[in-house]
């Protein structure tokens, strides 16, 4: 597969604190990847910083490279040329991200005006066109309405309308359906997919719902503390799993075959930035934890020998080394 983007060492620090710890990945051209793991493991920060959309205070250091350039610290021209062209974003909360006292044709116009050049009477045909893409009924008449007067699966789908646009060959879909309802969640993934066929675009999902990125993703990669503790292929994530904390994930995922019992937690907390343990970071509240899990530096390794498959663990799929017994 043809990669497109490639992000290399790629680390964020703000005041001197470490918030990403070298990310590495490879998206290749139509590729669908899923990014999960909790709230504060550098799913989002990973785009914003390669899109340049941190503030000043972070500190980025690494490489982005799409189609050969590369996009770090690259000169803010260029970079808005890139964002909503070749990389286009879809944010979680769409009732923030849209402009309340604007129209929906207008925010969408305004990004064809912006990315392919259009004179106004053309780009509002345009956008017409996309809000018929994306299944929102009576598109002519929703040009008009303001965010306010839609419901939110329909900003939403305004959200992808004004996404798709420029064109892009990167669509990063950012929690897309965490504040809507069931019904409307399968209809908005459903739709990416759908558009994702049609046009041959990559797609990053970040999600909490490892359902869901089964469903939508080929690959997957799991982060936690700044780091990708795991990788692989999504039709392995439910049956193979290796790292401890993909493992607890799936774990707490409630089950509609089986009796009704308490939910599992992973216990603790993502760490502190600013207080992070040594070692692997998941240490602490692994219960597969040996003494040299506080010394050992952590590093993706290929498990039985598929490339495919890496994870970040001493125990890989095994069970602890022999003389060494997990912590209590």
């Amino acid at each position: 597969m043809e990669a497109l983007l490639q992000i290399s060492g790629l680390r964020v620090a703000f005041g001197g604190v470490p918030t990403l710890r070298g990310i590495d990945l490879t998206l290749g051209r139509g590729e669908s990847l899923g990014m999960v793991g909790e709230s504060g493991c550098g799913k989002s920060v990973t785009w914003l910083a390669a899109l340049g959309l941190l503030t000043q205070r972070a500190k980025i250091t690494g490489s982005v490279r799409l189609a050969g350039e590369e996009l770090l610290h690259a000169p803010a021209s260029r970079l808005d040329k890139v964002r909503g062209g070749q990389i286009a974003m879809i944010f979680q909360d769409p009732a923030s991200a849209l402009n309340p006292v604007r129209t929906v044709g207008d925010q969408i116009s305004e990004a064809l005006r912006l990315h392919r050049s259009m004179d106004r009477r053309t780009a509002l045909a345009e956008a017409r066109r996309l809000l018929d893409q994306v299944g929102i009924p009576d598109a002519a008449r929703r040009l008009g309405a303001y965010p306010h007067e839609l419901s939110g699966g329909q900003n939403q789908r305004v959200m992808i309308a004004m996404a798709l646009a420029g064109q892009p060959d990167i669509l990063i879909a950012d929690e897309p359906t965490t504040a809507l309802d069931v019904t409307i969640q399968a209809q908005i993934l459903e739709l990416l997919r759908q558009i994702q066929r049609g046009t041959g675009m990559a797609l990053v999902l970040i999600s909490h719902d490892l359902g869901v990125v089964s469903e939508v993703c080929e690959r997957v990669m799991v982060l936690y503390g700044g780091h990708i503790v795991e990788e692989l292929p999504a039709y392995r994530l439910f049956d193979q799993p290796a790292h401890p904390y993909t493992r607890g994930l799936l774990a707490a995922l409630p089950s509609l075959d089986a009796p009704r019992q308490r939910l599992f937690a992973i216990p603790g907390v993502v760490p502190n930035a600013a207080d992070f343990p040594p070692g692997c970071p998941f240490a602490p509240r692994c219960d597969r934890r040996i003494g040299r899990c506080s010394e050992w530096e952590i590093e993706l390794a290929s498990l039985d020998g598929d490339i495919r498959h890496r994870a970040a663990c001493l125990h890989g799929t095994s069970e602890p080394p022999a003389g060494e017994v997990a912590a209590a």
